[in-house]
Parts: C-alpha cells; sequence; structure tokens
C-alpha cells in the first residue's frame, strides 16, 4: 500500500486485526485486515443490493500483508458520535440534530432489513443469543452468573421474539458507526431479531459508564423509539419493536461484558470496569425477571458505582 496516498483514521478493534485509513481527498476508505475482512466486504457487498445504507465496495483485494477493501465516502464526513460530541456546549444532553438523523438513519436500515427477511431456521434465535450476547465467553469468565435465572430469562427472551421476523444486522449499532447518511463496520454482522440493531442506539449509552460526553434525555428516548415502531408498521405492518426493548437490552448486556474480565491484576482500572458490567447485567436481569423490561435510566454511572456502598454483586 502507499502510505503516502493514505492516512491512517484508526485501528480496529481488538478482535478484528488491521486498520482503516483515508484517501488524501477524503472520497475513500480503506480497510485492512485478516480472512474475516474477506467477509465483511462480501456482506457489506450483499447489504448493498438489499437496499441497506451502506457504502459501495469499490475495491477487494490481497496484499502481502493480508485482505483489503476499500470503499466510498458517501455517507458522510463524520459520525453521529463525533457530531454527538461536537456540539455538546459544557452540558451532556445529546443534541435533538443528532436524535434526529440517528432516527432517519435508523429507519431506512430498519425498512431494508424488513424487507428482506432470512429463514435462520428453528434455531435462529438460540444462534443470535450466544452470538450477540458472546454467552460461552460470559458465563466461562464470570461462572457464577451462569445461574438457572439467567438461562431461563434468556429463554424467555427467545419465547418472546418468537414470532419476530429474522434478518440480516448489524450486531454493533451505535452513534460511532452511523453517518448521516448510512451505517459503516460491519465487522460483526449476523442474523439477528428484526429491531434488535436500531431499538437500542441510545439505550446502549449508559453501558459506556457515563464517559462517552453525552446521555440521552427521556424525551428523546421516547421520541426516538417511536420513529421506529412507525417505521416498523409501514415496513411490515406488524407490531412496535419498543416492546422488545428488554429482550434485546438483556441480550446486549451480554455482549458489554464478554471478554472483560482482567488478567493482570495489576489493572485495577479494567477490573473495576469488569466489575461495573457486571452490576448492569444483574440489575438489568432483576428489571427483566420483575417486569419484562429494562430501563437503562436507572443504571448508575460508573463514578457513581464505584463511590457506591453496595459491593455484594463484586467477585
Amino acid at each position: 500500500m502507499d502510505t503516502t496516498d493514505w492516512r491512517l483514521v484508526k485501528k480496529r478493534t481488538a478482535d478484528a486485526d488491521g486498520a482503516v485509513y483515508v484517501s488524501a481527498d477524503g472520497t475513500r476508505y480503506r480497510r485492512t485486515g485478516g480472512p474475516a475482512l474477506r467477509s465483511e466486504a462480501a456482506f457489506q457487498q450483499l447489504a448493498a443490493a438489499l437496499g441497506y445504507p451502506v457504502p459501495q465496495v469499490l475495491e477487494l483485494g490481497e496484499t502481502n500483508a493480508g485482505t483489503f477493501f476499500v470503499d466510498e465516502e458517501s455517507l458522510g464526513g463524520q459520525s453521529l458520535h463525533e457530531t454527538a460530541l461536537a456540539s455538546l456546549d459544557g452540558g451532556r444532553e445529546l443534541s435533538d440534530q443528532v436524535v434526529d438523523q440517528l432516527a432517519e438513519v435508523s429507519s431506512r436500515l430498519l425498512a431494508a432489513q424488513a424487507s428482506h427477511p432470512v429463514d435462520g431456521g428453528p434455531d435462529a434465535l438460540r444462534r443470535w443469543v450466544e452470538q450477540a450476547g458472546w454467552t460461552d465467553n460470559v458465563f466461562t469468565e464470570n461462572r457464577d452468573l451462569d445461574t438457572h435465572g439467567a438461562r431461563a430469562a434468556l429463554a424467555r427472551v427467545t419465547d418472546e421474539l418468537a414470532d419476530t421476523p429474522m434478518v440480516w444486522g448489524h450486531l454493533d449499532y451505535g452513534l460511532p458507526n452511523v453517518m448521516p447518511a448510512g451505517v459503516i463496520d460491519w465487522q460483526h454482522h449476523g442474523v439477528v431479531p428484526l429491531g434488535y440493531d436500531v431499538a437500542l442506539a441510545l439505550e446502549i449509552i449508559p453501558f459506556k459508564g457515563g464517559a462517552k460526553g453525552y446521555a440521552a434525555n427521556p424525551q428523546q428516548r421516547e421520541r426516538y423509539l417511536s420513529v421506529l415502531d412507525a417505521a416498523a408498521a409501514r415496513a411490515t405492518g406488524r407490531p412496535r419493536v419498543s416492546p422488545h426493548l428488554g429482550a434485546f437490552l438483556l441480550v446486549k448486556s451480554l455482549f458489554f461484558l464478554a471478554l472483560m474480565r482482567p488478567t493482570d491484576p495489576a489493572r485495577g482500572d479494567r477490573r473495576q470496569k469488569w466489575q461495573y458490567r457486571r452490576h448492569l447485567f444483574l440489575k438489568g436481569l432483576e428489571q427483566y425477571e420483575r417486569t419484562g423490561n429494562i430501563d437503562t435510566a436507572h443504571f448508575p454511572t460508573l463514578d457513581s458505582f464505584a463511590s457506591g456502598p453496595d459491593t455484594a454483586d463484586r467477585p
């Protein structure tokens, strides 16, 4: 690769080797990585053909360093996460403009997903719980959480969603991966119940512990979900996606706990974050068992958790 033509944007996440580069004129992005990158590029091509709001893949190939693909910069100059941070004015409340942009992109993605359901077979929901929640990893690292109650709650999730269409999904949908005109970074794609990606985009902000710099207020969360419910009704004529928020969040709370248990005793910060994510999972599990829903507004911030007296769920 001619490094004079490309500028490093970021390294890929820990479970995906490689990096993302932008061309000198800002019109193209080059993504590098291992063999899994070819699958990501192939899926992005499929998603574009299905009408998903994704960038077009312009080139796919191999070098001595591994796989690469190039896609177009057609979705906007910065992610909604970056826009949200830039629009803060001394406070933490998310900009209404960002919420509205998110709702527009999410509605387009939801409509495209609804138009192309996937026949995942009788075990599709169980496989989704395992893939989206990284359940094997979470329960291996946190054996005390692998209880009859937790397994029963996950079985309740699959029962609740039994009539929900299965579709190709992003699995890591949120403001950092949403651009003003579409969605990027499909490395974790898989088959998901309709609504799983988009419904959680604002609800997952508290899992970051209050360190993201912004938060969605109750009115913004309600308005966002109402837009999605209307989009689902137009696309499918089916019930709303918002009643399944608790089921979706229980699985997502497992995702945020995956790969979190520290191996270095000196990393006290890492241990605290692991304990915090355990606390959020247990708090969400209790809510879901009791009400069938999870309200992230009741989640503590990382700072308040760290200074709080309740240590009952800290190993």
